[in-house]
């Protein structure tokens, strides 16, 4: 019958253990390994309890979690019920290391030592080539040997596993960042003559994606539609769900819907795709006119954009029209609002983790809509614009918190300036997607504000 398979625990033994040692010895001649328990436990200066297994089927039975290190005989016969059914004796120079190999399956957390013949040197170092800590050659075997060899092993294995759990936890890191990367919009305004750039900082520890998202798309009549949103909480369940919404909206849009259309089809990806009732996201849509002067704004649970007209103070656009957030209401309704934008304007849209930053450290005051566009005017005062503007205002929001913000912060501005339009042919920056933490603007052109 097949050796099973027993339940290996989460860490080595050696980690959990308060001094004293086990050790199992596997080897079909109990008399082999003369060595007693008090002369171990001399040499090793601390209480050393000995197993002994005659074949692998024993072995499996005797490994429990309190067992530190194994010393396996190489010679041991591995045939009949220890290969498996059917499998019938193993021989040849090429299988002279299946006991260990069974034994390195059945106790990969387990440090092992290899005894071998002392004239069988290559066995010996092919051994700890596949897998072994150590190995002892059985005629120089003694206590003060065995036990320095089983301190030894017992460290080496716990070293052989942090490295290999920290190389594990480096490769899935790397791949998250390849997906989260992966998963960042494209702004698509290619010939919408508007420039673009933005801010995404996620509130998750080691993150690249978080609960907020935004983008922008140029449809073929020439109207160019930005978004972004916010579903509340932060952690990756809600960056899923903040991709998946994103998704839905650039294809409604591309589709032909806006407006209330487009925001009640979008809840209804949210109430199918949300892992709680509870789970909601606030919206803030803008569909641009062509002309590029004229805007249509719908905004749900959502703070209303910032409005710069060229050599004016920024102000945010009207919201008292706006709808609840998505997934809140099952029958709810989105006013479209008509807005003017002018001629040479930006338009700053930003997720609520831009306002709830405090006002100093140890302080319950929050920065809110007022303070940020006190802010905003106050670093236009000082002639910033485009993406030093975006850098500013997310680097002085994080020293008033005093520190990291522990919401997520999308921020994304748009821009029209006609006499650059003139100047370069009326053609936007191909577009790119934004870096997660500290995202570049599309070209070298920036907006007025």
């Amino acid at each position: 019958m097949p050796v099973p398979v027993p339940q290996q625990r989460s860490v080595p033994a050696a980690e959990t253990s308060h001094g004293d040692l086990t050790l199992l010895v596997i080897e079909d001649d109990p008399a082999g390994t003369t060595i007693t328990v008090p002369e171990l436990s001399a040499a090793a200066g601390t209480r050393v309890r000995i197993r002994t297994a005659r074949n692998l089927t024993e072995a499996a039975r005797l490994l429990t979690d309190d067992v530190d290190c194994i010393l396996l005989d190489l010679a041991l016969p591995v045939a009949g019920s220890d290969s498996g059914p059917g499998d019938g004796p193993i021989s040849g120079r090429a299988t002279e290391l299946a006991a260990l190999t069974h034994v390195l399956r059945i106790a990969p957390l387990h440090a092992v030592l290899a005894l071998t013949a002392e004239d069988d040197t290559e066995l010996a170092a092919e051994a700890v080539r596949v897998g072994a800590q150590d190995y002892l050659f059985r005629g120089e075997l003694d206590a003060r040997v065995l036990s320095r060899a089983i301190r030894y092993a017992v460290e080496r294995k716990r070293a052989d596993m942090a490295q290999h759990q920290l190389t594990e936890s480096r490769l899935r890191a790397q791949e998250n960042a390849r997906l989260e990367r992966g998963l960042l919009p494209t702004p698509l305004l290619e010939g919408s003559g508007l420039s673009f750039a933005a801010r995404y900082r996620p509130g998750r520890s080691r993150a690249l994606l978080g609960g907020d998202f935004y983008d922008v798309v140029r449809t073929p009549d020439g109207t160019v539609h930005a978004m972004i949103g916010d579903v509340c909480g932060h952690g990756p369940d809600e960056a899923a769900l903040g991709v998946e919404l994103r998704i839905a909206w650039r294809a409604l849009t591309l589709a032909g819907l806006c407006g209330d259309e487009l925001l009640s089809t979008l809840q209804q990806v949210l109430e199918h795709e949300r892992q709680s009732e509870e789970i909601f996201a606030t919206l803030c849509t803008v569909d641009i006119a062509p002309d590029g002067r004229r805007a249509g704004l719908c905004l749900a649970g959502h703070p209303a954009p910032l409005l710069a007209r060229h050599g004016r103070p920024a102000r945010l656009l009207p919201y008292e029209d706006g709808g609840p957030a998505l997934g809140l209401l099952p029958r709810a309704r989105w006013p479209r609002r008509q807005v003017e934008l002018g001629g040479a304007w930006s338009l700053m849209m930003y997720t609520d983790g831009l306002i709830e930053g405090r006002v100093g450290a140890g302080t319950s005051e929050r920065l809110g809509q007022d303070g940020m566009v006190a802010m905003v005017n106050g670093r236009l005062a000082e002639g910033l614009a485009g993406e030093e503007l975006l850098e500013a205002a997310v680097a002085e929001v994080r020293e008033l918190n005093g520190g990291e913000l522990t919401d997520d912060v999308a921020v994304l501005l748009l821009g029209r300036d006609p006499e650059r339009i003139r100047r370069g042919g009326g053609s936007a920056p191909r577009s790119r997607p934004a870096s997660p933490v500290v995202a570049r603007p599309l070209g070298a052109q920036r907006p007025p504000l």
